[in-house]
């Protein structure tokens, strides 16, 4: 079994995410892979919308490491298919979304939307049941209004299965919102976060540092598990 990756909390303004998260979703202890700060220009002026934090099961330590140790932080980070690897990963995901400022449910779903759709449609691979998703999605968000120091979480799963939760002091609930079934859609949340125009440089850049130290840790004791079992 490969060593767990010895993870640590990250600050993004006011939001503290902890170094390891166990969502009902699922059965794993999720560790924390990055987070940063996700904003936008508005009148001339870059305001903090939201933190984000991104975790990963411990596996995909073990599946990035093969193809990605040995390279440098730098090179990681400006790598499209680096974070396209972890975008498609065959492991648990979660991305929690924490409100900096008041934000309006409808308003968050219709972007999350918006920025999805133009996903698919630049991969070519927008179909009905895309559509039949989005509608669900923008169903459950309807009557939502978040306040600072909420949470909105997505978790992935390797089965395409994509849970939401919905928090107001950061904490995990353990009945979601709703499951929706579509790997595409669970994909695309995370390419819209880290993907190549992803909404947050910050946590990309978090991503590639901390994954980058995490693998390192993880290849030196799997070497030094090799020569304590070869006797060296």
């Amino acid at each position: 079994m490969p060593p767990s990756p010895s993870s640590t909390s990250l600050q993004v303004e006011s939001v503290v995410f902890p170094p390891s998260v166990n969502p009902p979703a699922t059965t794993t202890t999720l560790f924390l892979a990055g987070a940063g700060v996700r904003g936008m220009e508005i009148q001339g002026k870059f305001v903090k919308l939201s933190g984000i934090g991104i975790y990963l099961e411990d596996k995909a330590i073990s599946s990035l490491a093969d193809k990605w140790k040995g390279k440098t932080a730098a090179e990681l980070a400006d790598s499209v298919e680096f974070y396209s690897d972890i975008i498609t990963g065959p492991f648990e995901k979660l991305a929690e979304v924490a409100m900096l400022v008041p934000v309006v449910g409808t308003q968050h779903a219709e972007k999350v939307s918006e920025m999805c759709v133009a996903i698919w449609k630049a991969q070519g691979t927008y179909i009905d049941a895309d559509s039949a998703t989005i509608d669900k999605f923008l169903e459950v968000f309807k009557d939502k209004n978040f306040s600072l120091g909420s949470s909105i979480l997505y978790t992935t799963s390797p089965a395409g299965l994509v849970t939401i939760h919905f928090s107001k002091d950061g904490t995990v609930p353990e009945t979601p919102a709703v499951v929706l079934e579509n790997e595409k859609f669970g994909q695309a949340l995370f390419e819209s976060v880290i993907g190549e125009n992803g909404i947050s440089p910050e946590a990309k850049q978090s991503l590639a540092s901390r994954l980058y130290d995490l693998m390192k840790q993880f290849d030196e004791k799997a070497t030094a598990r090799v020569e304590s079992n070869s006797g060296l």
